[in-house]
This record gives structure tokens, sequence and C-alpha cells, in this order.
């Protein structure tokens, strides 16, 4: 029987090899510049959301794309952004070649708030860059309701409003 020295620098090094392998698989993790591949057949363009006092701005990075190859819906307060780009990848004989730009159809979907209309959204597509302007609802301010007395119609006011009232 042959004695086989043990390294643990190499076993750790297999380790980390497999660990990062299998990471590497799960979480797919996005690729510089061009959105995150998703499988061989789409990709997720990258996309930011900000918010500002009277509205949300939600900017998407589309290169190579016009604005007939993107849709934008609104749907069930659900903002859902998607489209196609064509692979320009063409079959060469001789040599070998890369192709690194993601291609296929994608979608992105964006919960909004309870109220949002399709009115109020403005989409804009310029250099590559799909820009939707959201318009936040008005909040939600009670109203008075006519009580009627007898057969009477008569408004009741609130307590704010009998402290300005002169006194009797």
């Amino acid at each position: 029987m042959a004695l086989i020295r043990w390294e643990p620098a190499r076993e750790l090094s297999t380790m980390q090899s497999e660990m990062n392998r299998l990471f590497g698989t799960l979480f797919d993790s996005p690729t510089p510049g061009n959105g995150r591949r998703t499988n061989l057949r789409g990709w997720t363009p990258a996309m930011d959301v900000t918010e500002s006092e009277n509205e949300y701005v939600l900017k998407a990075d589309l290169p190579g794309l016009s604005d007939g190859d993107v849709n934008v819906e609104l749907d069930d307060n659900v903002l859902r952004i998607s489209g196609e780009r064509k692979s320009e990848h063409e079959e060469r004989k001789n040599g070998y070649h890369r192709v690194e730009r993601a291609f296929g159809r994608f979608s992105r979907s964006l919960r909004l708030p309870e109220g949002v209309s399709a009115d109020s959204i403005q989409a804009n597509f310029d250099n590559g860059v799909l820009e939707v302007h959201i318009q936040k609802p008005e909040e939600h301010k009670p109203q008075k309701v006519a009580i009627s007395v007898g057969h009477e119609p008569k408004t009741i006011e609130g307590a704010e409003d009998t402290e300005s009232s002169p006194a009797a």
C-alpha cells in the first residue's frame, strides 16, 4: 500500500473552485455594461429607480434598441417594460469569434402604488436609455358627508370648524 501525503492547501483550493462554480451558476452575477444574462434566450437590462417628492423615475439601459423594440404597459398597478434585442451573430467558418453581448427577449416589472393612472406616466427613449416618469398619486383625503336630519339635508361640521365660529 502506497502512502499519499495530505496537502491541505490543495484541498482548500479545490473546494474554493467548486464553491465559486456553484455560486456562479446559482446567482448568475451581472456582467458589466450590458445587464444580467438570464438564460441562452433572454437577458435582463440594467434599471435604476429613483423617487422625488412628486414622481418616480425609472431609467433602463437598452443599447442597440429603438423605441419600436420596447413596450411599456401598466396593468393592475404593475408597470411592465418588455422587448427583444435581435442577435447580430453571424456564422464564420474560419477562425474563432466571441459573442458576449446578450440578446433575446426581456421583461422587467415594477409594482406601483395604488392610484397611479396610465395618463400620469410619460416615457422617453433617447440614446439607448428608456426614461419613464411616473407621477405619484394624490394622497387620499377625507371628505365631508352630508347627514340629513328629518327630511332636511344638513351638513354636520367637524370640531375644528366650531372653534372658529362665534360663540352664542
